[in-house]
């Protein structure tokens, strides 16, 4: 997906490391060394809210051995950091223990969240908004660009961040759970790789049976596409693509959908039309002002 924010060239400079006792760096500890180590209310609110009740941890620090090397990384801002996790509470653990239980999401959800300021750049013109690695662990990049999606609205929010998880956490699940065969098989001659933001492809990939550009990428960003965007857009606005689609690429689409229920149902006992119902509920909610996103208060 492509950058819409605008943002500031940052110049890298070069460190020179006097020779020191040690030759290897110690990796357990944090690029950047806050003066109190003291634990924070945020701390007391992310081991009430995160820790205790689902075994995950919420890294809002900047820790150099959880960041992508390959990237220039920043850390998230701590208010952005503070909003963020109570969305992702809101949006996404709490919404699969509505739909699914508290054992569903204590089993499957990643048990690590680590936050940076800036999106991971591409040199192809593509930028990264998150990766799950391992089945255990979810990146979120871009956190210090979370209040210009707010002021935008759902749509931004889901296209950057919340869409992003959804999709990840569907990785998570198919290392679990292996995609069914039959999905690769829908539109099996069209994954292009990374071709998938080059034209014709980045334009034409409702026309050519998917439902977003990066799901031409290959079958398993399909499969994670597919679900992460039926539960966080409207049923209009699903309709609306299919319709754009045209009565060929539509029935694809649906068919690949149909698997995805299907996968779903059968093997987390989960209705992705009662999970869709849950999401836009609770996104309602979040646009209306009836969570306080900054509230750390430990109850």
């Amino acid at each position: 997906m492509k950058n819409i924010f605008y943002t500031l060239l940052l110049a890298a400079s070069a460190l020179t490391l006097a020779s020191c006792t040690a030759d290897d760096p110690d990796e357990s500890k944090s690029v950047i060394v806050t003066p109190n180590e003291e634990q924070t209310e945020f701390d007391k609110w992310l081991e009430t809210n995160y820790t205790t009740p689902y075994n995950i941890d919420f890294k809002y620090r900047y820790k150099e051995v959880e960041s992508d090397f390959d990237y220039y990384t920043i850390p998230a801002k701590y208010e952005d950091a503070v909003m963020m996790a109570h969305l992702v509470k809101y949006l996404c653990v709490e919404t699969y223990d509505e739909v699914a239980g508290t054992a569903f999401t204590r089993r499957y959800f990643p048990k690590m969240f680590f936050l940076i300021g800036e999106w991971e750049y591409r040199n192809n013109g593509t930028i990264i908004l998150g990766t799950a690695e391992g089945g255990r662990k979810i990146l979120l990049s871009g956190l210090n660009h979370l209040n210009s999606a707010m002021a935008m609205g759902p749509e931004a929010m889901n296209q950057y961040y919340f869409k992003t998880i959804h999709h990840e956490f569907t990785h998570i699940m198919n290392q679990t759970k292996d995609i069914p065969a039959d999905f690769q098989l829908v539109t099996g001659t069209g994954y292009v790789g990374d071709m998938w933001n080059e034209e014709p492809y980045e334009s034409e990939y409702l026309k050519n049976g998917f439902i977003t550009d990066y799901s031409q990428h290959s079958y398993q960003e399909d499969f994670a596409e597919m679900l992460s965007m039926y539960i966080t857009n409207s049923e209009d606005r699903w309709n609306g693509w299919l319709e754009k689609a045209g009565e060929v690429s539509a029935s694809k689409i649906s068919a690949k959908l149909e698997i995805v229920r299907r996968y779903m149902k059968e093997n987390f006992n989960i209705d992705i039309d009662q999970l869709r119902a849950t999401v836009q509920r609770r996104q309602a909610d979040i646009f209306s002002n009836k969570v306080d996103l900054f509230d750390i208060t430990v109850k």
